[in-house]
């Protein structure tokens, strides 16, 4: 039987995705969720939950995943600790809701996999992006077919940012890949529609202090031909749209903020066209009349979600048991990748 009331929380990690971002996003859910517990190894940041919230506060994982109350463990901790911090949680059967990347390899992840199969709890994994409006609006385009066959997908993350916190460094799960990667690789695999039939990457240290990377480009092609193209630069001065996609008889770009579309007027017919073997003239090809709509549309998918709308799936799929909209096989390919954009390069 399931427990009733909002879901107890116990949070690890109350930095700038535990303090910043989970606990900002809980607000206004509290008839969903409420945190219980809260774990940090610095002091500071424990008194600030405690006052907070009037949660129980504890300086190692260890004591938080031992507390009776915890139902969910949310993990925001840094990204070379998520593995040991979700086995340790999921040994001990609790929920867990494991933020980005959920590992720092492939291996990793098919062990939390294995794991999540024979616990008492779930592994949930946050990839929240998913619930981008932009992103779902653009796959309801694609999926309306008005661009007709889409081949290829191009989806972009960029600036310039001589950065130096963990993030650049290597030891602590650092780099582009394991960063803002999770996400995007996550958003490109479900536009690819089908199996990844072949890949190609490059990682490059641009414009960062650290030793990871911070530029790195992937192209994936799926067993039905279409291509995703992913580029993440932190070296970029000049950026590319957010997402830029082709078909066969339109193409969309979006900024996040917007999409501009042209494609042709489905209401009318095309000129029927066959190839000509002939000597050619001065043309290329004879002249064919095209009628092309173009217009800009704000972001607004017909299922009007935001990137909060994770917690509500997660609520729904442990006091409803309705399927999380994140399988975690998917989330496990995601590592694949990751693991073979890394491999045999300097950052690995």
């Amino acid at each position: 039987m399931r427990a009733n009331g909002p879901i107890r929380v116990g949070l690890v990690g109350l930095g700038r995705a535990g303090w910043g971002m989970h606990c900002e996003e809980l607000i206004g859910k509290e008839d969903k969720f409420s945190i219980v517990a809260a774990c940090d190894i610095i002091p500071e940041r424990c008194a600030r939950m405690a006052e907070r919230y009037a949660c129980a506060t504890y300086a190692t994982i260890e004591e938080l995943v031992a507390d009776p109350q915890v139902e969910v463990v949310d993990i925001a901790t840094r990204s070379h600790d998520h593995f040991a911090h979700a086995k340790l949680a999921l040994e001990a059967g609790k929920h867990v809701f494991l933020e980005k990347p959920m590992c720092v390899n492939y291996d990793e992840a098919c062990a939390l996999q294995a794991l999540d199969a024979v616990s008492q709890g779930t592994l949930y994994i946050r990839h929240n992006r998913r619930f981008e409006p932009a992103f779902q609006h653009v796959r309801e385009i694609m999926d309306s077919g008005l661009l007709g066959n889409i081949f290829e997908i191009k989806l972009r993350r960029g600036g310039y940012q001589r950065r130096d916190d963990w993030q650049t460094i290597k030891a602590f799960g650092g780099g582009q890949l394991l960063n803002w990667g999770p996400h995007v690789i996550d958003q490109g695999l479900r536009l690819l529609g089908a199996p990844v039939q072949s890949m190609w990457s490059q990682l490059q240290l641009v414009a960062a202090v650290g030793d990871a990377e911070d530029q790195l480009k992937i192209l994936l092609t799926g067993e039905n031909g279409r291509l995703v193209d992913l580029e993440i630069c932190g070296g970029a001065a000049l950026t590319e749209p957010e997402c830029l996609v082709w078909g066969s008889k339109g193409s969309l770009r979006s900024t996040g903020e917007d999409i501009t579309l042209k494609y042709l007027d489905p209401s009318v017919p095309l000129q029927p066209r066959v190839p000509n073997p002939g000597t050619p003239g001065e043309g290329f090809g004879t002249p064919d009349v095209l009628s092309w709509v173009e217009e800009t549309i704000p972001v607004h998918p017909q299922l009007v979600v935001d990137l909060t709308s994770i917690w509500d799936a997660l609520y729904a799929a442990i006091r409803l048991g309705e399927p999380f909209p994140i399988p975690l096989q998917e989330a496990v390919d995601v590592m694949r990748v990751v693991s073979m954009a890394k491999a045999d390069t300097v950052f690995a």
